[in-house]
């Protein structure tokens, strides 16, 4: 049996003496006395009766060692500006911004609301939370107004950090007046608000509310601000899942469970080691920016680059001339952005000395095999996938190179990994499948391990039916995920089980057929979605992006090209498979992170209202969209 098979099966059988293992990992105030109670399903307590400090075991701890080492590297091509923070330095800031929040009256277990691009005062803001024993809510920066009034009502805070905008592609977003506006419309009223002057928009301050962060700062230069030492499953933050319908969702961690997670992630998943630099291009409204770019890195004394801006401006070099001046061993994106640097000069990779980096990991979406065999060929380097979820705060499904190197195989994020009992469930029955090839929902027996969602904030009922009774017979945790597994464990992520579609009887994964269509090579991007159709119930309808739109600019040629995908459909899945249409689109509607706005081209397409769009990133793509469905139909091939 090989090396990793041993070290997973250890995790499962051997919960509590591997986790007792892995805690050794982090700095302990107290120890815990048990590791793991799980009296009451689905309810796990991880490293109970000990305590400690997120903070400390980011920056404090590190300062006997590496006090002049980087810790933070801030980097904006939005304003063309870049400033380093030595471990000491950013100990100091998180200070100063912790000395601030508590004169603003933010003490252990308030919550503090986020809403900040991309700039190291975010990391301050996260990090003093965490060092004062307050939760952070972070709300991507420039989320709408109603959406960030519904969070302020949920989160309750004391505070709220934010900035006078965010710049996206040389485009300002003012932040102040959304969050006026929403305070405005938020029943919950934050006693104060800390704002960072960038000097991009104008900032009108509400006396007595609203307050200067240069001005307090200065007053706060020298400030000793302890870190508060709390219990391992104290809360560290509530975090809101992105495609959230109805009343938000606040995911909620716990302190100890996650730092010993992460701490284990960095030295098994990613075989990171101290003074090493690592660039993750995600955004700190999202877990991945949590887990990746603030906490897991600073943890294991990595350097941590916080990138503003995007892959391609000034030019599509940018990402690989900071892997070559910074030494950048570790990086982490999502298949989104690789697909637009796939549209560029490839030249661009042969500009700049990529030797230092040893790994690329992606996730946030499936990566397609013909863009992870372009990346690996062009970096030379491991092309890592990887799959987890807002609520589990590290990957459910990779490759533990650290362990046992193992291959990759395009198109699979890899084997469970330790701590995740992972089963797949039939949907019908609830019953586990075992035969290699069969297709059921990704499911997790419990406890989830360290570093999961405690529960959802202030609603235990919400979780415990939402995440814990969709499977039938039995108490499980659902990733509402298709899968299969082959017969050496890796798993294939086949879409959301919300996304099957129901035609002419036949269930049919929406992200099978965009596999399918995605094979052909005049194929950047397409998605597929279910519509209402009065036959079938439901007809796959597709929208994809030509990698070459040379030709495809009349009607007939589009016609053609149409039926040719059609019929490469037919070919792999069966007919029963096919799109009632393909429609050619500029671009697809994404959220910031990079994800598929599925929902919302599926509304449009049934002509229905789509709903909550604040994560949206570029209206334009939504509204072309709608305007190719409401002109005149040609008739399909």
């Amino acid at each position: 049996m090989s090396r990793y098979a041993d070290f997973y099966r250890e995790s499962i059988e051997q919960r509590d003496a591997f986790w007792s293992e892995q805690a050794r990992l982090i700095a302990w105030h107290t120890p815990p006395r048990q590791v793991c109670d799980y009296s009451r399903p689905p309810f796990a307590r991880w490293f109970v009766g000990g305590s400690t400090n997120l903070c400390h075991n980011a920056l404090d701890r590190h300062l006997a060692q590496r006090a002049l080492q980087p810790a933070l590297v801030a980097i904006s091509t939005e304003t063309g500006t870049e400033r380093s923070y030595s471990f000491a330095e950013l100990h100091a800031e998180v200070q100063r911004m912790a000395a601030v929040l508590r004169a603003l009256g933010v003490n252990k277990g308030d919550r503090v609301l986020i809403y900040m691009p991309m700039i190291a005062e975010a990391a301050f803001a996260m990090l003093a939370c965490a060092r004062i024993g307050a939760l952070h809510s972070v709300v991507f920066g420039g989320f709408a107004a109603g959406s960030l009034a519904l969070r302020i009502e949920d989160a309750e805070p004391v505070a709220v950090v934010s900035a006078d905008a965010g710049s996206r592609g040389g485009k300002v977003l003012p932040y102040k007046p959304l969050l006026d506006e929403a305070i405005a419309r938020s029943k919950h009223k934050p006693a104060a608000v800390l704002l960072v002057d960038r000097g991009l928009a104008p900032m009108p301050r509400q006396p007595g509310r609203d307050h200067d962060w240069a001005l307090l700062r200065a007053q706060q230069l020298d400030t000793v601000v302890p870190c508060e030492w709390v219990e391992s499953t104290h809360p560290s933050y509530t975090l809101y899942t992105s495609g959230t319908t109805g009343r938000p969702k606040g995911v909620q961690r716990d302190t100890g469970g996650y730092a010993v997670a992460l701490a284990a992630s960095m030295q098994h998943i990613f075989g990171a080691q101290a003074g090493q630099t690592a660039f993750t291009t995600s955004d700190i409204g999202w877990v991945v920016g949590h887990s990746y770019i603030i906490y897991g890195p600073l943890i294991a004394g990595l350097t941590s680059i916080l990138y503003e801006g995007l892959p391609t401006r000034p030019n599509a070099g940018v990402w690989w001339s900071i892997v070559e001046k910074y030494r950048v061993t570790h990086m982490f994106s999502a298949p989104t952005a690789l697909r637009v640097l796939r549209k560029q000069d490839p030249d661009w990779f042969g500009k700049y000395d990529l030797s230092s980096l040893k790994a690329l990991w992606l996730a946030g979406e499936p990566l397609d095999a013909s863009t992870a065999q372009w990346i690996s060929d062009a970096l030379r380097v491991p092309v890592i996938d990887n799959y987890w979820q807002t609520e589990t705060g590290w990957p459910i499904l990779a490759l533990a190179h650290a362990v046992e190197p193992q291959s990759t195989r395009f198109g699979s994020p890899g084997k469970a990994m330790y701590g995740y009992h992972v089963k797949l469930i039939d949907e019908a029955s609830g019953q586990e499948l075992n035969t290699p090839g069969q297709k059921g929902v990704l499911a997790i027996e419990g406890p989830l391990p360290p570093g999961c969602m405690q529960t959802v904030w202030r609603d235990d009922a919400r979780f415990v039916d939402t995440y814990w009774k969709s499977l039938p017979g039995r108490l499980i945790y659902n990733t509402f995920d298709w899968g299969v597994r082959d017969a050496d464990g890796y798993h294939f992520i086949l879409g959301r089980t919300d996304d099957v579609i129901n035609v002419a009887g036949h269930r049919l994964g929406t992200r099978e057929i965009e596999e399918s269509l995605a094979t052909h090579p005049n194929i950047a991007e397409v998605a597929v979605v279910g519509v209402a159709d009065p036959f079938k119930g439901q007809a796959a309808m597709a929208f994809a992006v030509a990698r070459d739109s040379t030709g495809l600019d009349s009607a007939a040629a589009r016609l053609k090209f149409e039926g040719e995908l059609m019929q490469q459909v037919d070919r792999q899945l069966g007919a029963v498979a096919r799109p009632s249409r393909v429609h050619f689109v500029g671009a697809l509607p994404k959220t910031r992170s990079g994800k598929l706005l599925r929902r919302a081209l599926q509304a449009v397409a049934e002509h229905r209202d789509p709903g909550d769009l604040s994560t949206l990133e570029d209206p334009v793509a939504l509204q072309q969209v709608r305007d190719l469905l409401d002109a005149p139909k040609n008739t399909a091939p």
